[in-house]
């Protein structure tokens, strides 16, 4: 599919894709597109920034490569390293040979047949669709040495390798930064991208979006499930649930064969929805029945 030429269009490729978004997101892909600009999405876990990756792949027929950041992660394995057994077994065989040029079985060793390539060096390689997607996954997991480095990277859409020399990207790929903002990303690498805050959502789209991944999902049911997660989210939870959950819960629902909630039920499936136990804890008893109510009462005008 060719790159869509109007805002309203980027909000139709992604509809189509399940993914809704408001105009503001439509606005900084649809410019992250045009400019061929990193798009860097900050936001609370599970409110969709991941998925804006996977939905512009599938949207835009390209490849998607996620590099998923974590503590410790370094440019080599980021970017590449070599095949260290395969090698060993290609130099025992050698010496069973009666031993080969020294300078040529160096040369194979770290050549192209022996190379691991990762995420990054694989985001540089050309591909018959067109540039791939690279999703760069909760950067905020990572150190200020691997940002420097990746602001190098993405300056240039390029990665040094010393046995080979340079790999430059013929065409750059689109690049999707996410953050869920455990800690600050440096001011700089921020810079060379366009930003956005993917926030919870409001109530309207977030049942819109519930309809796009569970449209078997009744409608009363659907909107007491929105309902009671918006209210949720008023709490003092260690964790607020995001879409994600709300979508998870919704599903667990329904295979329960759940057409209206009750405190029960909603007891007997917080762990759709809540991931610790304190918070658990907190919708124990009178709790529930409580903010159900609160749902159920903001519901009443429609």
């Amino acid at each position: 599919m060719t790159t869509p030429t109007t805002i309203d269009a980027v909000q139709d490729m992604l509809g189509r894709q399940g993914y809704v978004c408001g105009r503001a997101l439509a606005t900084v892909v649809f410019l992250a597109l045009r400019l061929g600009r990193p798009l860097f999405l900050e936001g609370e876990a599970g409110v969709g920034k991941t998925e804006i990756a996977k939905a512009l792949s599938a949207a835009l027929g390209r490849r998607l490569i996620r590099l998923q950041c974590y503590e410790g992660l370094d440019a080599g394995a980021a970017v590449y390293e070599w095949n260290f057994p395969a090698q060993m077994i290609a130099i025992r065989t050698a010496e069973a040979q009666g031993g080969a040029d020294r300078d040529q079985l160096q040369q194979e060793l770290f050549g192209p047949d022996y190379l691991v390539e990762r995420p990054l060096l694989q985001a540089m390689r050309p591909d018959e669709n067109g540039a791939p997607v690279l999703l760069i996954d909760e950067l905020d997991r990572t150190d200020e040495p691997f940002e420097a480095f990746l602001m190098e990277a993405l300056s240039d859409f390029q990665v040094t390798i010393p046995e080979l020399g340079t790999i430059k990207a013929p065409e750059p790929p689109i690049v999707i930064l996410t953050s869920n903002r455990t800690r600050e990303v440096h001011d700089a690498l921020k810079r060379r991208c366009l930003y956005h805050w993917v926030d919870y959502p409001d109530f309207s789209r977030e049942l819109e979006i519930l309809h796009s991944r569970a449209p078997e999902a009744a409608e009363t049911l659907s909107r007491q499930v929105v309902a009671f997660v918006q209210q949720l989210r008023t709490e003092d939870l260690f964790k607020k649930p995001g879409v994600a959950e709300t979508i998870d819960w919704a599903k667990c629902l329904l295979a329960l064969d759940v057409i209206d909630l009750s405190p029960e039920v909603i007891a007997d499936t917080l762990g759709a929805i809540l991931k610790y136990q304190d918070d658990i804890q907190k919708l124990q008893g009178s709790e529930a029945k409580r903010i159900l109510d609160q749902a159920r009462a903001s519901l009443e005008p429609a």
